[in-house]
């Protein structure tokens, strides 16, 4: 086979993406086939209604949306953003939860997909950027300028990025990204379909991604267009009620 196709379904303001990026590429450094596998990122937004902020989250504020919204104590929230931040510290990521701003990704996906429309390796580069732009830096991610100043940190034309954000170039590939989800059973994220119909769902251990990688290699020529789970549990994720880091399950 010329590629394996891994197709990622996940969103900028999601922090278990961006552990589960990390992990697909500590897979992909034990994959022996690794220069055949072309990933494909495609969009998702947990809160597509999310209007942005004027600031950076003001210090205890995050603490207290999370308690707000899982009816726990102000100590229990803090739990859940400590977790969550001492995972990112294991897989190398810093995760600042106080400079994070609550913004709306749909333009940022939109850039995603221009970016995958101007070559490899532009949108797994333009990813990486705008995960760590929200996550780390505190940028706001739904403001045209930065994240056509952002493109350009990854050898994008920022002038071109900013154009096509000015139209509606990407609207049409977001939605059928959000179309085809729906369509797989995709209710949270990240969720990875390797060649086409072996599903993981959830950042699981490079392990389990490793092994949807060979697995998926070893009998490409009978893949077809269902998925299937390549492990009975899920890994932690996000989905539109909120993000998996010690939170109350039901």
């Amino acid at each position: 086979m010329e590629k394996l196709r891994v197709d990622i379904w996940s969103d900028i303001a999601c922090p278990w993406c961006y552990v589960g990026k990390r992990r697909l590429e500590a897979a992909l450094a034990r994959f022996d086939e690794r220069e055949s596998v072309e990933v494909v990122w495609r969009s998702f937004e947990l809160d597509p209604s999310a209007k942005g902020a004027p600031g950076p989250t003001v210090d205890g504020d995050y603490a207290a949306r999370l308690a707000r919204k899982y009816r726990t104590s102000p100590a229990q929230a803090e739990g859940m953003i400590s977790a969550m931040t001492a995972t990112g510290v294991a897989e190398g990521l810093e995760l600042r939860f106080d400079r994070a701003r609550v913004c709306n990704t749909f333009d940022a996906h939109r850039l995603l997909q221009w970016a995958s429309q101007q070559g490899a390796p532009h949108q797994g580069a333009l990813k990486e950027r705008l995960l760590r732009a929200y996550f780390t830096e505190g940028e706001a991610l739904d403001d045209l300028d930065t994240l056509a100043r952002l493109a350009g940190d990854v050898g994008l034309s920022a002038e071109a990025a900013r154009a096509a954000l000015a139209t509606t170039e990407g609207a049409r590939e977001v939605r059928a990204d959000e179309a085809m989800a729906q369509s797989v059973g995709v209710t949270g994220v990240p969720f990875f379909v390797f060649d086409g119909h072996i599903g993981v769902s959830g950042a699981q251990p490079p392990e389990v991604l490793l092994g949807a990688l060979r697995r998926a290699w070893s009998d490409a020529s009978d893949a077809s267009e269902a998925t299937d789970a390549t492990d009975a549990s899920e890994g932690e994720r996000c989905d539109p009620d909120g993000c998996d880091a010690g939170r109350p399950r039901a």
